[in-house]
This record gives C-alpha cells, structure tokens and sequence, in this order.
C-alpha cells in the first residue's frame, strides 16, 4: 500500500518542492531539466537510482501559487495531480510537506492538517511567532508535526556527530551561512545543536555590517554564527578543541534532504517525534532572542523566551 503525500507552497529563490518531490518520486529528466531549478537538475542526475524513493510513499499532489509553477513540478517530480487551493489535499492524502522558507507563511498553511490529524513537516524556520510556537509544540511534542534544517542531518558533519567527545573541551564552534539570521540560522542552529549535548544560554548580536550572532553555550562553549547576507554560497562550521580542530563545508544538498525526508516518513509509520520538541523549540528561540538582541542592543537570554 502506497502512502500519499501533498506537497505544497513555493518560495522565491528556493526549489525545495523540486528537490523533496524528486528524491520521494524520482523524476522526469527532460521535465526537471525544463523547470527552471538547472541546480536541482544537475545534482540530482548525479545520483544513482537506488537513492532515490522511500518504500510506501509517493508525493501524489501538489499546489503552489503559482498554477504554472505547479504543473513544471508535477511534469519534473512525476507527481499526478494539480490542485488550485492546498486545503483541497484533506481527505485526499495521507501526509503533507510545506516546502517554503517564508516562515509567516507555515502557521496558516499547517494549521487544517494538524488540525485534521495528518503528519505535517514544515520547511525550516517553523514560526518566529511565540504565539504560534505555544499552539504548535503539542503537534511536536506528538510527532505529528516535523520542522527542521536538513543540515541537522548534513553528510559533511557525519565525524563530528559520531566523534564529538574527540575534540576534547570545545572551546568555540564558528558557522557561516548566506542571507538573513532569521531564514538561514537554523542551519547552522541544527547543524551544530545537533551534533552537541550542550544548550544554548544566551544570544547577543555583535555590531557588523551582516547578522553576527554570539551564543553562549551551557557548558562554556561559544557559538558564533555569521549570516553574511548577498554573497557567494556558503555553509560552513569549525569546531574548536583542546584535542583537536575541524572545518566543514556542507555542499551535499541531496544527501541531507533525503536522510530528512526519511526521518519524517519513518516518523509517521511510528507515531514518534523524529526530533525532540523541546530541540525543535530551542532553536526557534535563539532565531527569536537573536532578532530582539539586535532591535535592543543586549544580550538576551533564552529564559526570556518562555514556550
């Protein structure tokens, strides 16, 4: 029996509903090569074909706002049907993915299926909106509801996640993402929180010409991480210990949104949160005292931000 899934949304300058839908489905050589998303296309036809699809699922709908838009996907990903509202996949699929990053969008767009009772995974970030954090985190707390950055599972981060203790007593972790703290943070948010047993205490923004946050770490570690806004593509992270040093630079789209895409859909089959709520909200909340760091020029702490 074949699970359902409805993809839905679309986000200027972001082709994830092309990348999940092809790694769920496979795809169309000449439709994903005509779609626009030349990226996807090129790494995509990189990968052999047993890493593509997941045993009882199928991305069986899609909707963006954009009906032209919405018929590229469905002819690159093999997906069937084409619906002109979102809410028309109740009763029609078993799951969904909101697959844009315009985090003022999630809330609205997630809301009549959890509400409905279906798995929903949400892009990254959830919502910067505590409000609507405290109405979500019971859909996290019951794994309905999955939201993350696919660097929390990054290929390039493999060692250190499996080797962390090896780098001794960390003094300073260092992430550098492209564009804006608050849609890019949680990369590297995921990435490194994912990786450490330690929390994040505190974030204070330091004066630079781009988003350069400080975070203290509850183990005495520092965190630092540069959105460096229009500039060329980068997702890096350093790890700086008594022991030993790492720098990596994540490159492998594929890998991680696949491994992310698993996780969701194993969720499902299980009834068990793929990430723990309170992860998921941590993260959501240094996004959030970061942005009132810098609107008051102070450091905030994360007690200030209560869920």
């Amino acid at each position: 029996m074949v699970g359902s899934i409805g993809i839905m949304g679309m986000s200027e300058g972001n082709g994830h509903p092309f990348s999940y839908s092809s790694i769920i489905n496979g795809y169309s050589p000449e439709g994903l090569a005509n779609s626009g998303w030349s990226g996807i296309y090129d790494y995509v036809r990189r990968r052999h074909a047993s890493e593509f699809g997941f045993p009882g699922w199928k991305v069986t709908h899609a909707w963006t706002q954009y009906p032209e838009t919405t018929e590229k996907l469905c002819a690159a990903c093999r997906i069937e049907t084409a619906v002109e509202d979102y809410r028309d996949f109740l009763g029609k699929v078993e799951a969904v993915i909101a697959a844009r990053d315009d985090f003022e969008s999630h809330f609205e767009m997630a809301q009549p299926f959890l509400k409905a009772g279906m798995p929903v995974f949400v892009d990254k970030p959830l919502s910067l909106d505590i409000a609507q954090l405290r109405e979500l985190k019971p859909y996290l707390e019951s794994g309905q509801l999955m939201s993350c950055s696919g660097m929390r599972y990054a290929r390039e981060l493999d060692e250190p996640r499996a080797n962390f203790a090896s780098y001794g007593k960390v003094k300073l972790i260092r992430g550098a993402i492209v564009l804006s703290w608050e849609k890019y943070g949680v990369h590297i948010l995921d990435a490194v929180l994912g990786m450490t047993a330690a929390r994040p205490v505190s974030v204070r923004m330091l004066p630079a010409d781009h988003a350069s946050a400080v975070i203290r770490l509850d183990d005495g570690a520092t965190m630092q991480i540069d959105a460096l806004g229009e500039t060329a593509r980068t997702f890096h992270v350093e790890i700086f210990g008594t022991e030993r040093n790492g720098a990596f630079d994540i490159t492998d789209n594929f890998s991680m949104f696949r491994r992310m895409l698993w996780e969701f859909t194993t969720s499902i089959r299980s009834g068990k949160p793929a990430i723990p709520a309170e992860k998921t909200l941590e993260v959501m909340r240094v996004l959030i005292a970061g942005r009132q760091s810098c609107n008051e020029k102070r450091e905030v702490s994360l007690d200030e931000i209560a869920l």
